[in-house]
């Protein structure tokens, strides 16, 4: 016998039996869709945040060996193109700084003299690299090259890159001098720590290695960094031409150097070694004056290319472009700063 309690539930089963139906299709599809949704977002598991990969503790090298064959072999090819044609027009696309500046001179002078004064050849096949670890701009690498086929000594040519858009370019060159030995650097594919040119940790810092050399051109053995430095070529030869020009002129008139540091032209890296490897611009200009009543003097052929004119009658003006490497020792090694490569080139003569 069924109690009162019992019917009562029954009924009330019933009727939530037959409401059922009704509801669900009051709900209809897309929210039974977002309850289903919402039930299964609340049983995911919790899946681990995305991690970046760490920052390493030393920067890579900013090229490849394969990168700077390429980037060697596009400046080739623009090199290549201008030296056919002695046209700078398009130099600048992989050129830039001193290299453009003396390159378009470099044609001038060639067409200028008839051929007399060739440009200089640049080979772009690299024996060394010396890439540099940075994440920053602007960022150089110096590469020294085969030897060129005229026999001339190896180049050391500077690639530059002023931000991460533009194209590495060839900034600068020098000449490796004779009997020099380039100091032990790190493997290309771990790249060398660029220096500030204030650095610390060597005889001088890289700024300062170049402020002092200057003032030994200027002072020579009177310079308070004469015993800086070892002697080298480049120095000796830029003392004798200045005394040839002082005898051919001296009946006429005078001729001094001065020599002052080019700003921004500053490339200095880590050696192996403990010692840094710098690249440094260096700015010459000759001026040659009348010192006579009613003298003049006739240009020869390279400067009146560049100056447009034959005789002197007041002054000319010749101004050099130099690029200067050099060793520098770390502090308490004894050693002296050695002079590695040098270029010596005229991008402009004046005169009237």
């Amino acid at each position: 016998m069924r109690t009162n309690v019992s019917i009562a539930r029954e009924r009330t089963a019933s009727r939530d039996a037959r409401r059922r139906p009704r509801t669900l299709a009051r709900l209809g599809v897309p929210a039974l869709a977002t309850v289903i949704a919402l039930t299964l977002v609340g049983c995911a598991p919790n899946l681990p945040a995305a991690r970046p990969d760490p920052v390493p503790a030393v920067p890579p090298p900013v090229l490849s060996v394969a990168q700077s064959t390429a980037v060697l072999g596009s400046i080739k090819a623009v090199l290549a193109a201008g030296d056919a044609n002695l046209s700078d027009v398009a130099l600048g696309t992989r050129l830039s700084g001193p290299a453009l500046a003396i390159r378009s001179a470099e044609y001038k002078l060639d067409l200028g003299t008839g051929g007399v004064r060739v440009p200089t050849m640049l080979p772009m096949t690299a024996q060394a690299l010396i890439t540099p670890q940075t994440t920053t701009w602007p960022r150089s690498e110096l590469v020294v090259t085969v030897q060129p086929d005229n026999l001339q000594s190896p180049r050391l040519l500077v690639l530059r890159q002023d931000s991460p858009r533009d194209q590495y370019k060839l900034w600068g060159w020098t000449r490796l001098l004779a009997g020099v030995k380039m100091p032990r650097t790190a493997d290309p594919a771990l790249g060398s720590p660029p220096l500030a040119p204030d650095a610390s940790g060597f005889v001088a810092s890289p700024q300062d290695v170049v402020a002092h050399y200057v003032d030994v051109l200027s002072h020579g053995t009177a310079s308070a960094y004469a015993d800086e430095f070892e002697p080298d070529e480049y120095r000796t030869g830029l003392a004798s031409s200045l005394a040839l020009l002082q005898q051919g002129l001296s009946q006429v008139g005078t001729v001094a150097d001065s020599y002052t540091v080019a700003p921004g032209e500053l490339v200095s890296m880590a050696t192996a070694t403990g010692g840094a490897l710098v690249v440094a611009g260096i700015t010459t200009v000759t001026t040659a004056t009348v010192t006579v009543a009613g003298a003049s003097f006739t240009l020869g052929a390279t400067e009146a290319a560049l100056a447009g004119a034959g005789d002197v009658k007041q002054s000319e003006t010749i101004t050099w472009s130099d690029m200067v490497a050099f060793y520098v020792p770390p502090s308490g090694s004894g050693q002296r700063v050695t002079v590695l490569a040098a270029e010596h080139q005229r991008v402009s003569v004046t005169a009237k």
